[in-house]
Parts: structure tokens; sequence; C-alpha cells
């Protein structure tokens, strides 16, 4: 077995940067621009997000004209609408052995290719079981690169930057939502057995676009560090960092890190023993870790947003708008909010930090979900449907998906990929988005059932609670990363006792 080589012997195990420092390559405090090639390669990778995203926005409308083209009940809409989200989870899961194995990079193309043929299959659907066969395959696509995004993009970036580039993938997915959201607008006066299949269809364009686009991309110089590629690793360095010294420092961090951990140190190291230190025998940052990133996945989909968005037209259905370009165009309006403050958010993580825009986006939620829930009470017991209670309603729902694009949203991939030591990256991101895609799918999958019992306004204060928790959860186990190296941040979830092993074995 060929070790991974130390860059330096002289007391390389003896830098300890100062917990307030933000990165090696900025000692006078300046704060450097966004570097274009690393930009470049996370605005690609994210590309893959956009699949996602206009699958959501795109089946809100689509399942409308599903329902009545095939004649299906509204548990089996749920199914369909579900069984996406609910496969994505083997995608999500197998992501994090398969990109350990064959690269980041190759990990990318394989999501976007298995999502082009899931969209063909929905587009050529000749009955409802073909068409779930479609979501199934489609949906193992989207495991996929809901998973390896964020993990490629955090790898590749600066520390100064990381916030910012790390929620793209998210960025991207509200894209995707709204391009979905249009679609439906375009194509709803469209002949009922043709209009739905081409909403579906279109994804595989922008599937191929990127399984092509990726492969100008670079690899990951943290894989390739693992995998012992040093001089690869500082060619991409080179290019994604402010000067070649600082190059030079953040592969030092990084070979550091790979030489601390020997299973990495193997050419042939394709993730060998990952679940074991994860699951079986985890130290207590490494359990610290977990419950941080699998509770913020957990709380991202438990919030209700993709069944929100997923039963749009529902909701405000209920609420009393009735025709359906209405219903669609009102879709239009909320994937212009969540769109706008994304980007919103992503340009101000890197500056302001994680948790308090985190908390922020948490709260405005949990207050947002309580008024919607009361304006459907409202709404329920009212016989002539007043205009202002259906306009709470639009301006509610609008409100808790712009709050979620504040926090939970971006900030959800930027933890998950950035706080697991980097052995344990890609394998801890896709356990903590398995469970993501888990929860999601059960919540979409009995959102209607649930709010048929107990009524939409019921079901929306249930989420207003769930966000209050998960506001409690947020604000007493997630340290901020904000301008740490990735090789740093394990230190955030040590405690006194930790540190001093640490120091210990590095002495």
């Amino acid at each position: 077995m060929s070790q991974t080589p130390a860059l330096d012997s002289n007391k390389d195990h003896d830098y300890h940067p100062l917990p307030d420092s933000e990165s090696p390559s900025s000692p006078s405090g300046s704060r450097p621009g966004l570097n274009k090639y690393a930009l470049a390669g996370a605005i690609l990778a994210s590309t893959n997000s956009v699949l996602l995203g206009y699958d959501i926005g795109v089946m809100s409308g689509a399942a409308l004209f599903i329902r009545e083209d095939m004649n299906i009940t509204s548990t089996q809409v749920e199914i369909l609408v579900g069984s996406l989200n609910v496969c994505s989870l083997i995608g999500s899961v197998a992501s994090g052995k398969t990109s350990d194995w064959i690269g980041r990079r190759y990990t990318i193309v394989l999501a976007a290719a298995t999502f082009l043929i899931g969209a063909l299959l929905m587009g050529l659907a000749p009955s409802f079981s073909f068409l779930i066969g479609g979501r199934v395959v489609a949906g193992i696509g989207v495991g996929y690169s809901l998973m390896i995004a964020p993990v490629y993009v955090a790898e590749l970036s600066p520390a100064l930057t990381r916030g910012f580039l790390t929620s793209l993938p998210e960025v991207f997915i509200n894209g995707g939502i709204l391009l979905g959201y249009i679609s439906n607008y375009a194509l709803s006066g469209l002949p009922q057995n043709l209009n739905w299949r081409l909403m579906l269809g279109l994804a595989a364009f922008p599937a191929f676009s990127v399984a092509v686009g990726v492969l100008a991309m670079p690899e990951s110089p943290r894989w390739l560090v693992m995998k012992g590629r040093l001089d690869e690793a500082k060619q991409v360095l080179i290019r994604t960092s402010e000067s070649k010294e600082e190059a030079e420092l953040r592969l030092k961090e990084m070979a550091r890190a790979a030489n601390s951990m020997p299973a990495t140190s193997s050419s042939n190291w394709s993730g060998q023993g990952v679940w074991r230190d994860l699951l079986l025998r985890p130290t207590r940052p490494i359990r610290r870790i977990l419950i941080a990133a699998i509770g913020v996945n957990f709380f991202m989909q438990a919030s209700g947003n993709d069944a929100v968005v997923y039963y749009s037209p529902e909701v405000f259905r209920d609420a009393g708008i009735h025709n359906k370009k209405q219903l669609v165009g009102v879709t239009i309006l909320m994937g212009i909010a969540k769109t706008s403050f994304v980007l919103v958010s992503a340009l101000f993580l890197d500056s302001y930090g994680r948790r308090p825009l985190l908390l922020l986006g948490s709260i405005g939620m949990a207050f947002s979900l309580a008024a919607l829930g009361l304006g459907s009470k409202f709404l329920e017991y009212s016989i002539d449907k007043p205009t202002w209670a259906i306009g709470l309603c639009v301006v509610a729902v609008c409100s808790a998906a712009s709050f979620f694009s504040i926090g939970l949203g971006p900030i959800t991939w930027v933890y998950s990929s950035e706080i697991f030591p980097m052995r344990l990256r890609a394998q801890g991101s896709s356990l903590a988005i398995g469970v993501n895609r888990l929860v999601s799918g059960l919540v979409a999958m009995t959102f209607l059932s649930i709010s048929r019992e107990i009524t939409f306004g019921g079901m929306f204060f249930v989420l207003a609670g769930i966000m209050v928790v998960g506001t409690i959860f947020f604000y007493l186990y997630l340290p901020e990363t904000k301008g740490k190296s990735l090789e740093e941040i394990e230190a955030l979830f040590e405690d006194d006792y930790d540190k001093d092993n640490r120091k210990m074995l590095l002495s």
C-alpha cells in the first residue's frame, strides 16, 4: 500500500490556526473576491440541482392533469409525487461510496445520466405503473445529485467563499422550481394527454447538458489527495486559490488530514471502513457531527416545504382558487419569491454566517406556517371565502417558502457538506441526505391524507410546531462554521477532553 506522501515533516502537526482565523491565505485579514475557476466549477456542479427543482415545480402542476388524464385517486397522486423522494434515498446513500470509488466528478455525470433516463421514461409513460417506474429511476438520479453537488463544491472552494459557493445547489434547485412553474403555465393550454408528458419529458434536455458539461470540470482536490495524487491536487488548488502560497498551505492541510487517517493513505482506497467509524465506533466529535448533520436534514424536510410546493395548487384550490390557469399562475409567484430570497441568503452566508440566517429562516417559517394555518382555518369555516383570507394564505405560503430559502434551504446543504472530516465526508453526507430524502418522501406521501383528517389548517399548525422545535435544535447543536477551513471544522465539535487528546497525539 502506497502512503500518501507528506509535504513537509517540519512541524506540520504543530500548525493550529487561531479560532478566529478565516484562512491561512489572508494574514492581513483582507477578504479576497470570488475565484473565477472555483465559481465556474461550482456553477457547473450545481447545475445538476436544477433537475430536482424542475421536478418539484413541474409536478405540482403536472399532477393536476395526470390525475384527470389517467383517472387516478388522491392516494395514487401521493404515491406518484412521493415515490421520487423515497427512491432518491437509494441514490443518496449509494452516492457516498460511489464518489469515494470513481471520484466526485464522474458521480455527477452518473447522476445526470440516471435522471435523463428517468425523464424520458416519465414523458413516454403509457400507464400509471410505467410512470412510477420513471419516477423511481429519476429519483435515484436525484439522490446522487443532492449529495454529490454540495460535497464537490465544498471540497473545491476556498474557506472564505465556501458558504456562497456551496449554497449554489439550492439556488439552482429554486431556479429549477421556477422553471417548472413556468413550464406548467406555458404548457397547460395543450391537450390534457400531451401537456403533462411534455412538462415531465423536457427535463431530459438539461440532464443531457449537465452530463456533458460536467466533463469540463476538475476533480475534487481533497479526493485526489486521498488517492495520493498530490501533483494533480496541487494543480487544481493553484487554479482555485488566490496565490501559489495559499495553494501550498491548503494542500499541506489536506495532506496532513489524510496522513492522520491511515485508511485513506492507499491509492486504492474507495471508502472502506467509513460506515464502521460513523455508526459502530464513532468518536464523541463524530457523534456530535452526525447529530447535527442528520438533525438539520430531518428538520429541512419535516418543515413540509417540499410538500407545500408539490401540493400548493391543492392548498390554493382549498383556499378558493379553482381556475387551473390561476392555480398555476399563483405558484409562479411562489417560485419567484423562493428564487429571490435564496440568492439573498447565498450572498450573505459568508459575511453574516450560517447560524444567524438559519435561525432567522426557521423562526420566520414558524410564524408564516402559523399564519397559513389561521388563514386556512378561517376559510374552512367561511361560506363566502373572502378575498382577504385567500390573500393571507397566498402571502403566508410565499412567506414560508421565502424564509425556507433564507435559512434551511441553502444552509442544510452547506452544513452537510462541510462538517464531516475528509475521509468520512462523502459517506457521512450521503447518510444525512438519505435521512433528508426519506423524510421528504414520507411527508410528500402522507401530506394530503393527513390534511384530509385534520384539515390543511391543522396540518400547517403541526408544521409550525415542528419548526419551533427545529429552531431550538439549531440553536443548541449547530456551531458557526463561517470562514473555517474544512480541516478546522471538526475541532468545533470537540470538547476540552477531545482537544487535549488531539494535542497529545499530534505532539
